[in-house]
C-alpha cells in the first residue's frame, strides 16, 4: 500500500519504476510494444541513412563515370581555354556498343590476371601462374593503371594503387632494361598521377627514376641500356658489342622532361635532352641513324637503318616531344630533325607487285631490304600526327597520304593470315606482294595504335571498322578462359603462354579510345609515350631545362568519362 502511493506520489515518474509495472501485465504489455516501436523507428532512419549514403556513393560513382564519357578535361589553370582535335559529337550507338566489348576485354584480361598472377610482371594463362618478365615490378599492374582508370574502372584501380603503395619495391639486385623500365613503369607512373593527381604515383616514378639516372653517366650523355636497380651498375649487352642501341637510348625524353616539369628538379630533363642535342650536333643529312651508337664517342656504328625493332620510337619521340613541348621554340629543334628523318623515311618507301602495297624497307650500307616489321607499323600514326605540323600544305598532304598507304599495308598484314593475325615481319617479293616473314603474334598494338590516330585525325570511320575486324581476330584466336594469349603461328593459330602486359596497356586501350568520343584523352591535351601511357601537355617551362628550379604547379586532371619492344 505504501509503496503504490509512492509511486502515484510521482506522478509521470512512476512509469519508470519497475515495481509500477508488478502485477499489470497489460501495462508490461503495452511498455514492450512502445519500446519495439521506437527501437524500429531509429533503426529504420539508420537503415535509410545507411542507404542513402550507398546510394549517394552510387551517383558519385555514375557521376564519374559520365565525366569519363563526357571528356570533362579540367587543365591547368593558366590553360582555360578548351581545344578538341575534332568537334565533338553524339556518341553512335555501334561505337558505344562496341567499346563496351573492348571494355569486356579489358575486365576479362585484368580479371585473369588477378587470379593467377597477381604482383607477377605478366600472366601465363595456359599454365595459369605468372612470370616476373622485367625483375618483378608488377609490370602488368603498372601498365594497366591508366587503361583501368581511363575505362571507368575504379574498383579495379584502386586495388591496384593499394598494391603499389604496400607492395611496390624497386631496391631489387636486378639488371633491368633503362628503356622498357622508362617506358612501363615511369611511363605508366606519371600517366597515373596526371590522370588522377595521386602524388603516391609521382613519388614512385622519381623512385625508379632516380635508380635509372647512373645509366647516363657516359663520356658523351648516351645512356648504358642496362642497370642493376639496386647498385646502379650500367652496362651494355654483349650481344650489341658494346654499343648502345638507338631506340633505347632515345624513348626516355617524354617521361623524364614530364618528371621534371612535375617536380621542379631539373636532373631528369638534362639527361634526357643531352642525348638529343649530342646527336643533333652531327645529324646525317637524310636524318636517318643507325640502330647502335658508341656511348664513349656518340658516334654510330656500321648498323642497319631501320623504322622497325631498335630503330623506331627514336623518330617517334623527335615528333612527340616537339607536341609535347607545346610546339614552342624550346622544341623547334625536335621538329627540324624528325622532319629531315621523314624526308630520309622517303628514300625507304617502296610499293609491291602487283598490288601496290606501300612499305617502308630496311637498309645496310648502300643496299635495301624489302622487309617491314609490324613494329614499324606505328609509323602511320606518327605520320599522320606530324603532317598538320608542316608550314607547306603540299607536304602536309603529302605525308597524310602516305600515312594512309601505310596504314592499308599494315591491316592487310592481318587480313592476309588464316587467323586475321598479323605476324611479326613480312617479306615482300617481286609479283608476289607479300609474305609471313616470322609468324608469331605477341598481341601487338601498333597497327590499332595507327588506326586511332588516323580516325582521330581524319575522321574516317573505315579506320575504326579496320580496328573492329582486328578486335575480333583477337577475341576468336586469342581470347582463352584465363585470359589473353599471344599466337606461335599466324597461319596455324597454335598458341603461345604469355599475356604481354602491353595488351593491356597499348592494344585495349587504343581500341577502346577507337570507339570513345574524341573528347576522351584529346590528342591536343595529351601526348601517348610509346607505351600508351598518356601523360599532360602543360606550359614548356624552358627554365627547367636550364637547370632553374620551377616547380610545375600541381594539378588533378580530372578525366571524366616502342622502340616498340620485342616482348616480354
Amino acid at each position: 500500500m505504501a509503496r503504490s502511493r509512492l509511486v502515484t506520489d510521482h506522478g509521470i515518474w512512476k512509469y519508470f519504476n519497475p515495481a509500477y509495472f508488478l502485477g499489470r501485465t497489460k501495462r508490461l504489455a503495452l511498455l514492450f510494444i512502445l519500446f519495439i516501436s521506437v527501437s524500429m523507428v531509429v533503426w529504420d532512419r539508420q537503415t535509410r541513412a545507411r542507404d542513402h549514403e550507398f546510394e549517394v556513393s552510387k551517383l558519385n560513382k555514375h557521376v564519374l563515370r559520365l565525366q569519363l564519357m563526357l571528356g570533362d578535361v579540367k587543365g591547368v589553370k593558366e590553360d582555360v581555354t578548351v581545344r578538341r582535335t575534332l568537334k565533338n559529337v553524339k556518341e553512335d550507338p555501334v561505337d558505344a556498343q562496341r567499346k563496351q566489348r573492348v571494355k569486356e576485354a579489358m575486365i576479362h584480361a585484368w580479371s585473369s590476371y588477378e587470379k593467377y598472377a597477381w604482383g607477377k610482371d605478366e600472366l601465363q594463362p595456359q599454365t595459369k601462374d605468372g612470370v616476373d618478365s622485367f625483375g618483378g615490378l608488377g609490370a602488368t599492374i603498372i601498365d594497366s593503371l591508366d587503361t583501368l582508370y581511363i575505362m571507368g574502372l575504379q574498383e579495379q584501380f584502386h586495388k591496384a594503387r593499394e598494391w603499389v603503395a604496400t607492395s611496390l619495391d624497386f631496391d631489387k639486385d636486378y639488371n633491368a632494361s633503362m628503356f622498357e623500365t622508362t617506358i612501363r613503369v615511369v611511363g605508366g607512373l606519371v600517366s597515373s598521377y596526371d590522370l588522377s593527381g595521386d602524388k603516391l604515383f609521382l613519388e614512385k616514378a622519381k623512385d625508379i627514376a632516380d635508380r635509372l639516372l647512373p645509366a647516363w653517366d657516359t663520356p658523351s650523355g648516351i645512356p648504358y641500356n642496362i642497370i642493376n636497380l639496386r647498385h646502379g651498375n650500367a652496362h651494355n649487352p654483349t650481344w650489341a658489342g658494346g654499343d648502345s642501341n638507338l631506340a633505347e637510348s632515345g624513348t626516355e625524353q617524354l617521361e623524364f622532361i614530364a618528371l621534371s616539369q612535375r617536380t621542379g628538379d631539373p636532373k631528369y630533363q638534362q639527361k634526357v635532352e643531352k642525348v638529343i642535342s649530342v646527336l643533333n650536333k652531327n645529324y646525317p643529312a637524310d636524318g636517318l641513324l643507325p640502330v647502335y651508337i658508341n656511348p664513349d664517342t656518340a658516334k654510330p656504328s656500321y648498323s642497319t637503318i631501320t623504322f622497325g625493332g631498335l630503330g623506331d620510337s627514336f623518330y617517334e619521340y623527335l615528333l612527340k616531344v616537339w607536341v609535347f613541348g607545346s610546339k614552342s621554340l624550346a622544341v623547334k629543334h625536335y621538329r627540324e630533325m624528325w622532319e629531315k628523318s621523314m624526308n630520309g623515311l622517303l628514300s625507304l618507301v617502296k610499293k609491291s607487285t602487283p598490288s601496290s602495297f606501300t612499305y617502308i624497307c630496311e637498309k645496310s650500307g648502300g643496299s635495301l631490304t624489302h622487309k617491314m616489321d609490324e613494329l614499324a607499323c606505328f609509323a602511320p600514326g606518327m605520320l599522320a600526327l606530324g603532317a598538320s605540323g608542316y608550314d607547306d600544305s603540299a607536304e602536309a598532304k603529302k605525308f597524310l597520304s602516305l600515312a594512309e598507304e601505310l596504314a592499308w599495308t599494315c591491316y592487310n598484314f592481318y587480313e592476309s593470315t588464316p587467323t586475321k593475325l598479323a605476324g611479326e615481319n613480312y617479306v615482300f617479293n617481286s609479283e608476289s606482294d607479300m609474305s609471313v616473314g616470322a609468324s608469331s603474334n605477341i598481341l601487338r598494338p601498333e597497327t590499332v595504335e595507327s588506326l586511332f590516330y588516323l580516325w582521330r585525325l581524319t575522321g574516317n570511320k573505315t579506320y575504326q571498322e579496320w580496328g573492329w575486324n582486328i578486335f575480333e581476330a583477337f577475341e576468336k584466336n586469342s581470347r582463352v578462359e584465363t585470359g589473353y594469349v599471344g599466337l606461335k603461328d599466324v597461319n596455324t593459330g597454335a598458341k603461345d603462354n604469355k599475356m604481354q602486359s602491353f595488351f593491356l596497356a597499348e592494344t585495349l586501350k587504343y581500341l577502346y579510345l577507337l570507339f570513345s568520343p574524341t573528347t576522351v584523352i584529346p590528342l591536343d591535351e595529351w601526348v601517348f609515350n610509346t607505351e600508351a601511357h598518356p601523360l599532360k601537355i602543360v606550359p614548356w617551362k624552358d627554365q627547367v631545362n636550364r637547370g632553374q628550379s620551377n616547380t610545375v604547379q600541381q594539378h588533378k586532371p580530372t578525366i571524366t568519362l616502342r622502340q616498340r619492344r620485342f616482348g616480354g
